[in-house]
């Protein structure tokens, strides 16, 4: 199993964005048959180290991950609004 985490921090933390971003995040369930679990969450804390939404997913294999990388889901609408809204965005991926 792999897991996937993203923190974004958005250029315009505004409730509308925040909303927006986090429903393009959940949209990809159902949509990419290689995600085993998907979450995502907008900060609560708010300090300033904080970063404003994670997104947690799981796949089962490495070669799965990178299969949803180039999801054309996930490559063709996630990532270019995820890119055109964040200021910021890191990422950490293990096995488990």
């Amino acid at each position: 199993m792999v897991t996937h985490i993203v923190l974004f921090k958005l250029s315009d933390p505004s409730a509308e964005n925040l909303a927006a971003t986090h429903a393009k995040l959940l949209s990809m369930q159902g949509r990419i048959a290689q995600l085993r679990h998907l979450e995502a969450g907008i900060d609560v804390i708010r300090s300033e180290r904080s970063y404003d939404i994670a997104l947690l997913t799981r796949f089962d294999s490495l070669t799965a991950l990178q299969e949803y990388q180039v999801h054309p889901y996930h490559a063709g609408e996630v990532v270019p609004h995820m890119k055109s809204v964040c200021s910021s965005i890191v990422a950490v991926d293990y096995e488990h």
